[in-house]
């Protein structure tokens, strides 16, 4: 017997095996290795809701837990994921310079909003009002990463390369039972799949579709993310990442011409230079209507369990919430309710 299955490799999989690794206990991890939205994800981190200039939630937890988190795992995979970086925000008037000083001066912004503005000049990008900096921010390359964690399980021999077959697992009150492996628990961590999932399919999740372009820039030379109405990430070579676009109808992962006109437009919005498209790409993020991740055990059984709904901010959120479901199932300790699934009426815990 094993302590878990773990259903899934984007991020919110691989966080919790990882803390399943952290503290010594056993594990099998399935996963039909389709694309998921962490494989195509633009990957950004920052702390700040840049429209309205306000901290995420739990921000300061979450990147305490998610920086020394990755740079660990870089060490042990022998790669690089991880790329800090400064994040600029492109103003566009004296209000949105007005709020940027406002924002600065509160507590619990001043570690993450630069207090003066930069006039720095980019070349092709116009910018009279100026640029505020964030500060903690960077990317993930998330396709890097999960591509070789999964061969990093593949050399550890707890990796299962197949579709989840949930006829095949039944439960008991001492354990869960899945093809013959026999576990303390199972954590299904599949993202937008989760729909799929009779233990967990009336759960509020709205899958958001997000489109994602790499594009070339020669004439741009940044080494800085870049955000207005979309985001521009260098990647190297005169990469840039340029995104992403918010679909709440379109459930499917194939990339539409509107989502690419619309990212040409946010990009010729910000620089007037010659780009290339190099790639166009697109998934469906794991959202939920409340902004909040969906965590917790289901009503059959005490032994399954969901890590789910990271929606766009699964880079920091990941690793936090991960700590958070391992200590709820092995240590007692209450979810918070705005992580928690039994937040929701059908999910209710009878006393």
């Amino acid at each position: 017997m094993v302590d878990y299955i773990v259903v899934g490799t984007g991020l919110a999989g691989i966080c919790f095996t990882e803390k399943l690794i952290s503290e010594g206990k056993s594990f099998k991890v399935i996963d039909n290795e389709g694309r998921s939205s962490s494989w195509i994800a633009g990957g950004m981190y920052n702390p700040v809701v840049l429209k309205r200039f306000t901290e995420v939630w739990k921000i300061d937890e979450q990147l305490d837990i998610a920086l020394p988190f990755y740079q660990g795992l870089e060490k042990k995979l022998g790669i690089q994921f991880l790329y800090p970086m400064p994040l600029f925000r492109r103003l566009l008037s004296v209000e949105e310079q007005n709020n940027w000083f406002h924002a600065a001066d509160k507590p619990n912004l001043e570690r993450y909003l630069a207090p003066k503005l930069s006039r720095m000049d980019i070349n092709g990008v116009e910018a009279p009002f100026g640029y505020g900096e964030v500060k903690y921010t960077g990317y993930l390359e998330t396709h890097d990463l999960i591509t070789n964690y999964r061969n990093y399980l593949h050399e550890k021999d707890c990796y299962l390369k197949e579709s989840f077959d949930f006829d095949q697992l039944t439960y008991s009150s001492e354990c869960v039972t899945y093809k013959g492996i026999q576990a303390r628990h199972i954590v299904f961590a599949e993202g937008y799949g989760l729909l799929n999932n009779p233990f967990f399919k009336e759960l509020p999740l709205d899958g958001t579709k997000g489109e994602l372009m790499l594009v070339k820039i020669p004439d741009l030379k940044i080494d800085f993310m870049l955000k207005a109405n979309v985001f521009i990430i260098p990647i190297g070579n005169d990469i840039y990442k340029v995104g992403a676009t918010y679909n709440w109808e379109d459930k499917s992962d194939d990339p539409t011409q509107e989502a690419k006109e619309e990212l040409i437009q946010g990009l010729k919005d910000i620089i007037d230079l010659d780009f290339e498209i190099v790639l166009h790409t697109a998934g469906v993020r794991p959202t939920v209507k409340d902004r909040r991740p969906l965590l917790g055990r289901s009503l059959e059984s005490d032994r399954i369990h969901v890590l789910n709904g990271l929606g766009t901010r699964g880079v920091l959120l990941g690793p936090f919430v991960a700590s958070k479901l391992f200590n709820n199932i092995e240590n007692g300790e209450p979810l918070d309710e705005h992580l928690s699934i039994h937040r929701y009426k059908k999910f209710k815990i009878k006393n």
